[in-house]
């Protein structure tokens, strides 16, 4: 079955919902029942996704399981170190994801943010590496955080802080995308260069 375009704001609630439930969960209760409470909201927004689209982006499904790990082992062994390296994990994860496909002269850009793009080799080469190096620093910085500072000031880093931090590298991105871009844009074109980034 085709995917459907979701409406922006959608798009936005489904990756911002859970997330803000998180953070109103710890402010009036607990890390503990805001983790539930998170688990809950991640699988609420996969499966809204996935009946208004009909698809599920690929980088909301490897986040729901690592949630859904995480958070069940926060949760059965009362340990907060487990939900607090989960963005460590997932954004380590994405940049070797990444950074790996590089090696073997592939990327892996497009399928990861579930959009269509339509570059020039060098293009989807400096894209790629440019995110994975963006991954590997919220990594560093995610682990900085929870381990120096209190888990109120973790929570709202991660509801408040990566997630603007993210839309601002995003945006820095536009000028690469606009250089390096072919015409026309097409499904196609979008997945040769996911496939093969090596000639060029």
């Amino acid at each position: 079955m085709d995917k459907k375009l979701p409406h922006p704001l959608f798009k936005l609630a489904t990756e911002l919902g859970p997330l803000i439930v998180f953070f109103a969960a710890n402010a009036k209760f607990n890390l503990f029942v805001a983790t539930g409470a998170f688990m809950v909201a991640i699988v609420a927004a996969m499966i809204a996704s996935y009946v208004v689209t009909r698809h599920v982006p690929m980088m909301a499904i490897v986040t729901g399981i690592i949630v859904i790990v995480f958070g069940a082992l926060t949760l059965i062994l009362h340990d907060e170190t487990f939900i607090k390296m989960k963005p460590t994990i997932v954004y380590a994860l994405f940049a070797a994801v990444l950074g790996g496909g590089l090696l073997f002269g592939r990327s892996f850009i497009a399928i990861m943010f579930d959009q269509i793009f339509n570059l020039t080799p060098r293009g989807w080469r400096i894209l790629t590496l440019r995110w994975a190096l963006f991954f590997l620093g919220m990594a560093v910085l995610n682990e900085l955080v929870w381990r120096t500072q209190s888990t109120d000031f973790w929570v709202a880093f991660k509801a408040f802080g990566a997630i603007p931090l993210t839309m601002i590298f995003a945006i820095a991105q536009m000028p690469l995308t606009k250089r390096y871009h072919l015409e026309p844009a097409s499904l196609e074109a979008s997945e040769a260069g996911a496939g093969d980034v090596s000639k060029g």
